[in-house]
């Protein structure tokens, strides 16, 4: 099976933000997604970035996780902080829509609320956040900030 990209132009404002889709169904729309990443950048006083966000089916996340993270299967997101540019903050966001459906499902929240989420969480790691790993990640100071620019961009 081929993979089929589809791919938008980056437009030419300080946070540009590149969306992509690769075979799979996206419950937001790219102009939505952009607007997500341009607001967590707004808020959080990023003024140039160049930022990608990619949506993947599970086995290509599930591949990416093993070969960059060394951890088995599929993950909901996976996001790369590149080496800014000329001041410019520069990263790469990979998205699974079918674990963040399963993973909504689990929460007892919408499938457009955990995407929402999830491009905001990647975000929030490109513009340098982190989080501890395992039952305290909900607890730390990225997981609210999330959860706070959640509430106000869902």
């Amino acid at each position: 099976m081929t993979e089929r990209r589809q791919r938008t132009r980056v437009s030419a404002t300080p946070v540009a933000v590149d969306v992509a889709r690769e075979d799979v169904r996206v419950a937001l729309g790219e102009e939505r997604i952009r607007e997500i990443v341009r607001a967590v950048c707004r808020r959080e006083k990023v003024k140039h970035a160049l930022i990608s966000v990619t949506f993947v089916g599970s086995r290509r996340i599930a591949a990416m996780n093993r070969k960059f993270l060394g951890h088995a299967g599929p993950t909901d997101v996976i996001t790369f902080e590149l080496e800014p540019a000329a001041g410019v903050v520069v990263g790469d966001i990979y998205i699974s829509p079918e674990v963040a459906r399963e993973n909504a499902a689990a929460a007892g929240v919408g499938a457009r609320e955990e995407l929402v989420r999830l491009v905001v969480h990647g975000t929030l790691h490109v513009l340098g956040y982190t989080h501890d790993e395992g039952e305290h990640r909900t607890a730390g100071a990225m997981w609210k900030r999330q959860e706070a620019l959640v509430a106000a961009l869902a």
